[in-house]
């Protein structure tokens, strides 16, 4: 049996991102495409991940490596195996990373346990990757395959995707984990610059922040009608019979219907017309989920318009996040608490996760249906929902933290200084979720954003300059 997933990925068409973003920008990708693909000759570019599903690292690499193939470059994606201690081990990792040191510092007997559970992948690994191969390690799950990796030959690139813009114990504990599993490495990528630890030297280190696929289930155009249906499939919305097919286009091209409800507490449903605020996250504490609840039950519900979506996945179906089902059931029991006004206007949804095409045409129909979406992280990488959101013609209220302060420029949302202060955020919610013409402008101006700024080809093109730097030196 082995101890690798490999994910097979549907080529996906390059020809489709011309219209949107334009011929001088297709033009520009092909020919890079051309570039990479003579200089990579003989070689294979891998992905290594800790999850096929969940999260926005697998949803991006379903998007990439469809296009990669479509452009002849030769990739793969690979999934390792970890028990539950190690994925306990790496989700204080990554909470460390975002300041949190949650469990305290880890010691002597974690470094071995994590260390034991990568050694058996990074035997596999090495029987696959040929000298010459560049593989990518995504995120602290990977990061002690770097010397078994290098040792085979390989050209290693660590991209991290998370990371915060200031320094505590926690954060400095996580790098003093990490550092010297990572020294192998020849490139380390992160979303921003202020992400990058200081040991890393200027010259290594490459700045590349995350996109959307136009054309991808999650963010597919579709029209009002099919919204609705499959919003009555998932069973958020009180709204009678559909009266059209809850379709969509999975990434293969097959055209297929969205067939299961979601799991859904609730004890009222918005009708059609009624605006909703939205936001879409793994139940993790970072993403505060239970401070949007507590900030729409205080400042939003008494006298305002409007209910409120907090949309995660199946607790059961996120295998590298241990944390989720007790974040989930935190937020159910807030929610029980919560007054009768309240609870009727609040719904909390999850969202099975083992059709992943399926899935993301629910967070697509959801998102569409918003009125208004809500990132308040605490700490966030960079926080893909956000580009979604404004892709769809949305206004986001995001809290100024990570990426988040990247993503929404002036006139496409509201950015809130503090996180924590739920004043602010209800006042926000309050205001777009009554202002429907100031929503709808700031919407137009987010997917203009969007359009500029993190739609694929752009990603494409800066991962082609590392890559083309990388392989220079050979």
């Amino acid at each position: 049996m082995s101890l690798l997933h490999t994910v097979e990925v549907p080529r996906r068409p390059v020809s489709l991102l011309e219209p949107v973003i334009g011929a001088e920008r297709y033009a520009e990708l092909t020919r890079t495409a051309d570039r990479v693909r003579s200089a990579v000759a003989g070689r294979t570019i891998w992905n290594v991940n800790s999850t096929a599903t969940g999260g926005g690292v697998a949803e991006m690499l379903q998007v990439l490596v469809g296009y990669v193939q479509d452009l002849g470059i030769p990739t793969g994606w690979l999934v390792i195996t970890g028990d539950a201690g190690f994925f306990a081990i790496t989700k204080r990792l990554h909470n460390q990373i975002h300041g949190r040191m949650d469990g305290g510092p880890l010691g002597a007997a974690e470094a071995g346990h994590y260390a034991q559970m990568l050694a058996a992948d990074a035997v596999e690994l090495a029987a696959r990757v040929r000298p010459g191969d560049v593989v990518l390690l995504h995120d602290p799950q990977t990061a002690g395959l770097a010397a078994p990796l290098a040792q085979a030959g390989a050209r290693v690139v660590w991209r991290c995707h998370i990371g915060v813009d200031w320094e505590n114990d926690a954060t400095r504990a996580a790098w003093e984990f990490l550092r010297p599993q990572l020294a192998a490495a020849e490139a380390y990528v992160f979303s921003r610059r202020e992400y990058v630890p200081s040991w890393i030297p200027a010259d290594k280190a490459w700045i590349i922040p995350p996109s959307i696929d136009p054309f991808s289930p999650k963010n597919q155009e579709l029209d009002a009608d099919t919204v609705q249906a499959i919003l009555l499939k998932l069973g958020v919305l009180d709204g009678g019979a559909a009266t059209a097919p809850a379709r969509f286009v999975r990434r293969d091209g097959d055209v297929d219907v969205v067939r299961r409800p979601a799991g859904v507490v609730a004890e009222g449903r918005p009708g059609p017309a009624d605006p909703v605020l939205v936001q879409v996250s793994r139940w993790d504490r970072l993403k505060d989920m239970a401070g949007v609840m507590q900030a729409f039950a205080d400042h939003v519900a008494p006298g305002g318009e409007g209910y409120l979506m907090l949309i995660g996945p199946a607790v059961n179906d996120v295998s590298d996040d241990p944390e989720g089902a007790a974040v989930y059931g935190e937020c159910l029991l807030q929610w029980r608490d919560l007054s009768a006004a309240a609870r009727a206007r609040i719904l909390l949804v999850t969202l099975p996760l083992d059709d992943t095409d399926e899935n993301a045409a629910m967070v697509n129909a959801l998102q569409r249906h918003a009125a208004v979406i809500a990132q308040k992280s605490l700490a966030e990488g960079f926080g893909l929902t956000v580009a979604e959101g404004m892709w769809k013609g949305r206004p986001v209220i995001g809290s100024a933290v990570g990426g988040i302060i990247d993503q929404v420029a002036n006139g496409t949302g509201i950015l809130l200084p503090d996180p924590a202060d739920l004043t602010a955020f209800g006042a926000a919610a309050r205001m777009l979720l009554t202002e429907k013409d100031t929503a709808e402008r700031m919407g137009r101006a987010a997917r203009a954003h969007v359009r500029e700024q993190y739609v694929g080809d752009i990603h494409l093109l800066r991962y082609a300059r590392l890559l083309g730097t990388l392989i220079g030196e050979d």
